[in-house]
């Protein structure tokens, strides 16, 4: 134990403070522990080595009590508890190491739940006051009942979209309680869709909790419910587990998922659903032993690493963007101007009007258009208020702060301007030609651009200083990532207000240097045009598809293709092509593609077009899966290198924020350099690896 905690030094401890309640009704003395770390909100309660000793210190002294009726388990104010302290990790050098830990928290957790004094079984109640995750929700699980606060805004058991397993009884406990099929909702489901949360009303529905209760008299609510469970006032019924065919049915169908959509690249989906397969006929030791070893495995292995990079840099590095200037530079918003009023602009409108709370004037030439824009964003904030994430009275506030104009002399008083308008370089400067005539100088003008250069786009005003790229990815509401794009006369004051509009928007800021593609795309076409390249060579579309399948990347290519466009595809392909023809070959089928109005190479139905198929064949060249594979990775790796050298970015972790937050590139991979350091493909194509061994792999450590 003492070897665990030196590798955790500076674990911030969760402390296990008791109290005595006694239950009205005659129902005896209940001994409270609540967790907490000594700090706010802002930093949750975690369970590390120290905490769980402390908890397991405060158990020894409750069974030896006699006068107890019961043990209850809460959280500080808002959080219960959000799972494992991981920050030792990294650390672990060992297997035995790493099976120690998982040995500590089913001792300490199976402890609470299983408590007996000399008078036998002391029944634990878990109140759910908070935050849960991980390790928070299986404590929670050990104990005998639960109740959950209709506020707590989120519960989820991510560790598989971290590279673990939930490791402490999770995948044993959980579907004995509430079935399988609900069961890999949070351990499988909720994780692939990029790390979705319950709310408490949502958790209390599935079964997680036998009842719930409003915020503000969440515990002394839950001390009387508890006080009625242990009188006999109250009966806890819960659903019967179906152990037979939909316990099976449920487990295949998640299998089938992972496989569809990771194709072997994430271990750790593969493991849980292995674990909770067992669990159907599995005793409580067999099942728990079991999580032990699959914790083990999964702690040692690059991927867990790797996920823990990738959730540190969304964590930590995106709230402290690389090279943003002081935030006391950044000028007041106090009205938001969109140029343009399609799809974009629409979702751009509604986004700061939300966010901001200030009015938003949207423009367009043409009066029809503009009312669809202004139509468009009303609906999006009717639908808000229909799914009640808004109240009725908010909802036509915010409907009154979106409007529409034919003339841009609205923008006469907005302290920032946005265009979304077609992507081409002379209609934007001429955009930005007649914004300047009416705004402020000091007006930021933002520009939406996914590939253009900033810097010549400001080259015909008068005030090129106040222009920065506002880079945002579709859809715009849910995708995090801005990228931030300072232009060869951006200035300080434009930056941090940039930065600052972007904090308000609760995106995710990265600050990238004027260049073609800027970071997302410019990887994503690269990878693109090398696949494209070997289909215009032979190889059939199909091989194609499948060969970046390893990656687990969120679609395959040619369906990323039909996403975005074939016609934006190419034009950004053409942009690039332009700055650097050798790396970004255009290919004829495309254009033929586009000149032929397909919007891709499937039909509707996901089959592949026989005419976009024939649009492709002719070549003689093909290749093998694991050619292309090679092949797209080695240029992946040598377009970082110049990205870095050119100092697109601050760092290789720049990049891969920006490909987990604004391509959805898997998170269990870290995203794309530790992927290709560890297949060694960044020393043999860019002479180095890019990040240091250790930082998103396991290094050799010395013993």
């Amino acid at each position: 134990m003492t070897e665990i905690k030196d590798l955790f030094e500076g674990e911030v401890v969760t402390h296990a403070l008791v109290r005595d309640v006694e239950l009205p009704y005659g129902a005896g003395t209940l001994a409270l522990i609540t967790l907490d770390n000594g700090h706010d909100h802002t930093k949750p309660n975690t369970f590390g080595p120290s905490g769980l000793t402390e908890l397991n210190a405060a158990l020894d002294r409750l069974s030896a009590r006699e006068d107890l009726a019961a043990v209850g388990i809460t959280g500080k104010p808002f959080i219960f508890a959000v799972g494992a302290d991981l920050k030792g990790v990294p650390l672990i050098q060992r297997r035995e190491q790493a099976l120690a830990i998982g040995q500590l928290g089913h001792s300490v957790f199976r402890r609470l739940g299983e408590l007996r004094n000399s008078r036998g079984p002391v029944p634990s109640f878990a109140f759910v006051n908070g935050a849960a995750m991980g390790g928070g929700v299986e404590v929670a699980l050990h104990c005998t009942y639960r109740t959950i606060s209709s506020s707590v805004p989120a519960l989820a058991l991510p560790e598989a979209f971290l590279g673990l397993v939930p490791g402490w009884g999770g995948t044993y406990l959980l579907p004995n309680l509430i079935g399988a099929e609900k069961a890999l909702k949070l351990i499988i489901e909720n994780p692939l869709a990029q790390n979705k949360m319950l709310r408490g009303n949502q958790a209390y529905e599935l079964g997680i909790a036998d009842a719930i209760f409003d915020s503000a008299d969440f515990l002394e609510e839950s001390v009387l419910w508890a006080a009625r469970v242990l009188t006999g006032t109250v009966t806890v019924r819960r659903a019967e587990v179906d152990k037979g065919d939909a316990w099976e049915q449920a487990v295949n169908l998640a299998r089938w998922t992972i496989d569809g959509k990771l194709h072997g690249s994430a271990p750790a989906y593969v493991r849980a659903v292995n674990l909770v397969a067992a669990a159907r006929t599995a005793t409580r030791d067999e099942g728990f032993a079991a999580e032990d070893e699959a914790l083990a495995d999964l702690i040692m292995s690059d991927e867990l690493r790797a996920g823990l990079y990738a959730f540190d840099l969304t964590q930590k590095r995106a709230k402290r963007p690389a090279g943003a200037p002081d935030k006391a530079l950044a000028r007041k918003i106090t009205k938001v101007g969109v140029v343009g009023a399609g799809l974009m602009a629409g979702q751009l409108a509604l986004l700061f009007a939300r966010r901001l709370e200030v009015p938003v004037v949207m423009t367009d030439l043409d009066q029809a258009r503009l009312d669809k824009g202004v139509a468009y964003a009303h609906s999006e904030i009717d639908k808000l208020v229909a799914k009640r994430r808004v109240s009725g009275d908010k909802g036509n506030r915010l409907k009154s702060m979106i409007s529409g104009s034919l003339t841009k002399d609205a923008f006469a008083d907005a302290d920032f301007v946005i265009e979304a308008v077609f992507e081409e370089l002379s209609v934007k400067q001429q955009v930005f030609r007649d914004v300047e005539a009416v705004v402020s100088a000091e007006c930021v003008l933002a520009t939406n651009t996914s590939s253009l250069s900033i810097s010549e786009m400001a080259s015909k005003l008068e005030h090129p200083e106040r222009v920065v790229g506002f880079h945002f990815f579709n859809p715009v509401a849910v995708l995090p990532l801005l990228e931030i794009v300072r232009g060869s006369a951006t200035d300080d004051a434009t930056l941090a207000t940039a930065f600052a509009v972007g904090r308000s928007l609760k995106k995710s800021c990265v600050l990238i240097k004027d260049a073609p593609g800027f970071v997302v795309n410019r990887i994503l076409l690269r990878l693109l045009a090398e696949i494209v390249q070997t289909v215009d060579e032979g190889t059939p579309i199909e091989v194609a598809e499948r060969a970046a399948a390893p990656l687990g990347l969120p679609m395959p290519p040619f369906v990323l293709m039909g996403l975005v466009g074939p016609a934006i595809a190419l034009h950004v392909n053409e942009t690039l092509h332009r700055a650097f023809p050798a790396r970004f070959p255009l290919s004829d089928k495309l254009a033929k593609l586009v000149a032929e109005g397909k919007t891709g190479v499937y039909l509707p139905d996901f089959t592949l077009d026989p005419e976009a198929v024939e649009i492709f064949s002719g070549g003689t060249s093909p290749s093998t899966e694991e050619q292309i594979l090679e092949r797209a990775l080695s240029a992946l790796a040598e377009e970082i290198r110049i990205m870095l050298d050119e100092g697109v970015v601050a760092a290789a972790e720049d990049i891969d924020l920006c490909m987990i937050l604004g391509a959805g590139w898997p998170f269990h991979l870290g995203g794309i350099t530790p992927y290709l350091d560890r297949s060694g493909i960044s020393e043999r194509v860019a002479g180095s690896r890019f990040l240091a061994a250790g930082v998103a792999d396991v290094a050799d450590l010395p013993s």
